[in-house]
């Protein structure tokens, strides 16, 4: 073996060794932990810890308080799966030919960057019942009849909730489809186009199927995102008023650090993790048998 042959293969092993150790360091060594902790009553403070078998999960099953953050959080996944389309459509335009395209991709991309806590707060006091923005906003438009107690009003606590999280998150998942477009080839498209494709045709049989790979990452990140969104129910209504805006992750935050129970916290984090790669196989199973439908 040649002098460059084994530097090469030295640089490989070298990059596959670093990001294997800190793969299992900081991520499967605390997973194998948390999972063993979920079956301890372990406080967080104490040196050692009951081991309880499978009360934390039958206790957790029990909680009706814990069920009902759950249903909230399924209020932010309907959202945001019912806006993917949507977010397509405007990758979709924003790729084409339109004028002052920069601008718009910027305009649609701001929210994202600018921080959680801060768009939280900034909305805190655009829905609040006092001199806020939107009630202002609406008997400017003579609609005042329509203001509600947006932030304490259990009907639509989640559905406001969810739209802030719309608004922060959409412009990300635009991004996202708009770098997979512009990864297409191009003379496939123009021979389409060539072929008298037309926009629908191009989209359908296309662009969709080329960036599906971007879609299944996309629908992943929903449901990543709408079981772990904390810091903006967090912020806005510290999951009140009751549970009525609590979250699966916020539940569990406090189920740790307010009540001192650790091990439940822990169950809650394991069933978090299972819950979000069950929802994605069969979410993508669906996905993917309506786009073969779809072709045929």
């Amino acid at each position: 073996m040649s002098s460059l042959e084994r530097k090469k293969r030295n640089f490989i092993i070298l990059s596959l060794i670093i990001p294997t150790l800190l793969l299992i360091c900081f991520v499967v060594l605390p997973a194998f932990d948390l999972m063993r902790m979920s079956f301890t009553d372990w406080d967080g403070m104490s040196p050692s810890s009951k081991f309880i078998w499978l009360d934390n999960y039958i206790s957790m099953f029990r909680n009706a308080d814990l069920w009902q953050s759950l249903k909230n959080n399924a209020v932010y996944f309907v959202v945001h799966l019912c806006m993917i389309p949507v977010e397509l459509a405007f990758a979709v335009l924003l790729t084409s030919r339109l004028r002052a395209a920069k601008f718009y991709k910027t305009l649609v991309f701001m929210p994202y960057i600018i921080n959680g806590v801060a768009i939280s707060y900034a909305f805190s006091y655009f829905f609040s019942p006092v001199n806020g923005a939107f009630d202002a906003i609406l008997k400017a438009l003579h609609m005042g009849m329509l203001s509600q107690n947006w932030l304490s009003d259990p009907k639509i606590v989640n559905f406001v909730l969810a739209f802030v999280s719309l608004w922060r998150f959409s412009g990300y998942h635009v991004i996202l489809f708009m770098a997979a477009l512009q990864s297409l080839p191009q003379d496939v498209q123009e021979a389409a186009r060539v072929d008298g494709a037309n926009a629908w045709q191009m989209f359908k049989f296309i662009q969709i199927p080329a960036i599906m790979l971007m879609v299944d990452f996309v629908l992943f990140d929903n449901i990543r995102g709408a079981l772990q969104v904390f810091d903006i129910p967090f912020v806005m209504t510290s999951g009140g008023p009751g549970y009525a805006s609590s979250t699966f992750t916020l539940y569990t935050i406090e189920t740790a650090f307010t009540y001192s129970n650790f091990g439940l916290a822990s169950t809650m984090a394991v069933a978090i993790m299972v819950m979000i790669v069950v929802i994605y196989l069969i979410q993508n199973k669906i996905i993917h048998g309506i786009v073969l439908k779809g072709d045929k």
